[in-house]
């Protein structure tokens, strides 16, 4: 067994917020990349995933909220980006918030409340498996460990 730092893992990790009303997600719609996505980003050095949560909506959607609790954890690696590491926190009802949404203008153009039933349609399929399961977490109260977008150690949510 080794003890050099090039053995262990130094996982990019991820952190985003996922608002819901009734069957509907917020997404917003980003300047670069695979565009939809939820309102998030990645966490910088010394930051915890909590922490970069708020900071990621305050910037993005111009809300500044604390995550109410963890709904999943997703060790996700990819081939060109390593080893990852993407969290989605609850972050409570928006109500009158809604209407104090003001996009960053440089990261996210637009937002818009998408049914779950059609998340496919908007978000790449790794993310829409995540989001699924964050929702589903979210209406059964629990938080979920998957890998790759799936539970895995018995996480799965009751049917």
């Amino acid at each position: 067994m080794s003890d050099s730092l090039e053995d262990f893992a130094a996982p990019r990790m991820a952190a985003g917020a996922l608002f819901i009303i009734g069957d509907r997600v917020l997404l917003v719609r980003k300047t670069y990349g695979n565009r939809w996505d939820i309102p998030g980003g990645y966490v910088n050095h010394g930051e915890s995933p909590a922490a970069a949560c708020r900071r990621e909506v305050r910037e993005e959607i111009g809300l500044d909220r604390p995550p109410t609790r963890l709904l999943v954890h997703d060790w996700a690696p990819r081939e060109d980006e390593g080893d990852k590491l993407l969290y989605v926190f609850d972050d409570g009802a928006l109500g009158a918030d809604e209407a104090e949404i003001r996009l960053d203008g440089v990261e996210v153009d637009h937002w818009e409340w998408v049914a779950i039933s059609r998340i496919d349609d908007y978000l790449i399929p790794r993310l829409a498996r995540r989001i699924h399961h964050a929702y589903r977490a979210a209406a059964e109260g629990t938080t979920l460990y998957l890998e790759h977008g799936e539970p895995v150690l018995g996480s799965h949510p009751r049917s």
